[in-house]
């Protein structure tokens, strides 16, 4: 009869492992801190709606609230359940990429950077949303009349780690044997 037997894990590969989320943990926080200062520093320097010019007919820094979604999605929205129910989506997120950040050990190093900058960027977005219930924005590119929507340093984090993420699903890996 066969003996069923757990694999026993080197205790090297464990500690390295345990050290790796941490360093996720800690570029997460370092998203939020960085996050949070960049707006402090807008909030503090630049009138509301006020713009300086950085790189003529490219980047400016506008100062905007932003009481919607990503890219200002809902921003016009009168309901009141719209700040709210962000908020859950938010949390629902902030869950989901920790649990599986969480739960899987053996996370590839791109896989858990990109997690990382998401969590750190919904995380410093969430804080905005219920302290102020809106997020600041100050990031604005443009080409001549051609203009992005204005976003900070949390947007740039999520979609960051989004596209990381989609690379590195995309990206065809070698199989160990």
């Amino acid at each position: 009869m066969e003996q069923l037997t757990t694999p026993v894990q080197d205790p090297l590969i464990v500690r390295v492992q345990r050290y790796t989320r941490i360093l996720y943990g800690v570029l997460a926080v370092v998203v939020f801190a960085g996050d949070q200062l960049t707006k402090a520093m807008v909030e503090e320097s630049i009138p509301l709606h006020a713009t300086i010019r950085v790189i003529p007919h490219f980047f400016n820094l506008t100062y905007t609230r932003n009481p919607g979604a990503a890219f200002g999605l809902f921003s016009d929205s009168p309901s009141p359940w719209k700040t709210a129910l962000l908020i859950v989506i938010s949390v629902i997120l902030l869950i989901a990429v920790t649990g599986v950040m969480w739960k899987n050990l053996r996370l590839e190093w791109e896989a858990g950077v990109a997690l990382a900058l998401i969590l750190g960027g919904a995380a410093s977005n969430l804080f905005d949303r219920v302290h102020y219930g809106r997020v600041t924005d100050f990031l604005d590119f443009y080409f001549h009349q051609y203009h992005w929507f204005t976003f900070n340093l949390a947007d740039s984090a999520i979609v960051t780690g989004a596209l990381l993420l989609v690379i590195h699903l995309l990206t065809p890996r070698g199989h160990e044997n």
